[in-house]
């Protein structure tokens, strides 16, 4: 079995703010550093870091060698990753408040310049068994979730962020979601957190579905059974990969042959070592850390 994450790969660039700047606000930022991030190589790194070994395909730009650096730095195959000379690779311009919340502006770049001939040739190394995980900060989701069906692969869909999009995806052809509330209220029209779930498996009866709940936890369904975990008091300093993280930890668990209440609980104490930390990529523990963290109790 192999685990190829088909993602984006961007520069973060992280501005500091007293809040959240308003419409038609000028404010000034106290700070800006620059990361590595894109909810792929997020997800890919937090793959990695929790025990599993990942490919990584996607596309940079002339000015994305840090990227392929750290993916190279964290273990990663980017054998899959292409460089496009004439586009600039994609960024966020993310404010972090002093509360540690976020809001993030996207720019696609070479992350929306796949092409179905790469996408074929992606996938060429591949076959049944093996798990694709996927984001929506690159092109031609749709036309990758059927390739890889053809396959027979398994497909993970974290459906972020939610557009129109995927709106064109079959996602029947899923078989595991991992969503926050709001992505979940998108995809069912519900917005009470049961109401999602029970609507997720009329619809797709045949997926697991994970239902990130900021500070209510986390619930999980599928046909056989349905759990719940909570979440641990921290400081927070920065949410920027804190989904990423539990999606990686959650599916490498799983991949481990973890239960899933324990792939909920190692998840759940990966991503809340990663909001005490500044950054997307930086903040996201090891596997050692994770399992040997003096975590708070459960809230």
């Amino acid at each position: 079995m192999k685990l190829l994450n088909f993602g984006s790969l961007n520069y973060d660039y992280v501005y500091g703010v007293d809040h959240i700047v308003q419409p038609g606000e000028t404010l000034c930022s106290y700070g800006m550093e620059t990361f590595c991030g894109g909810k792929g190589l997020n997800q890919s790194i937090a793959l990695s870091r929790a025990g599993a070994e990942v490919y990584h395909a996607g596309m940079v730009g002339f000015d994305g060698g840090e990227l392929i650096k750290m993916c190279a730095d964290n273990g990663i195959d980017h054998s899959l990753i292409l460089i496009d000379k004439t586009e600039k690779t994609g960024h966020t311009i993310i404010q972090v408040n002093s509360d540690g919340q976020n809001c993030i502006l996207l720019y696609g770049g070479c992350n929306r310049r796949n092409t179905k001939e790469n996408v074929d040739h992606v996938l060429t190394g591949f076959s049944k068994d093996d798990v694709l995980v996927l984001q929506n900060e690159i092109n031609l989701i749709d036309y990758i979730i059927e390739r890889a069906y053809e396959k027979g692969m398994s497909i993970v869909l974290n459906p972020s962020p939610y557009d129109e999009q995927m709106g064109k995806c079959n996602l029947n052809k899923v078989s595991v979601f991992l969503m926050n509330e709001i992505e979940g209220a998108q995809i069912t029209g519900e917005k009470e957190p049961q109401a999602v779930l029970e609507a997720m498996h009329q619809k797709y009866p045949d997926a697991k579905v994970v239902l990130t709940l900021g500070k209510l936890g986390v619930m999980y369904c599928d046909r056989e059974q349905t759990c719940s975990h909570g979440i641990y008091k921290v400081p927070v300093v920065d949410t920027t990969a804190a989904g990423d993280t539990f999606t990686g930890y959650f599916i490498a668990s799983i991949l481990r042959e973890k239960s899933v209440a324990e792939a909920l609980r190692l998840a759940s104490v990966a991503s809340s070592i990663s909001v005490t930390r500044k950054g997307a990529t930086s903040s996201i523990p090891m596997l050692e850390e994770v399992e040997q963290a003096n975590i708070p109790p459960l809230q």
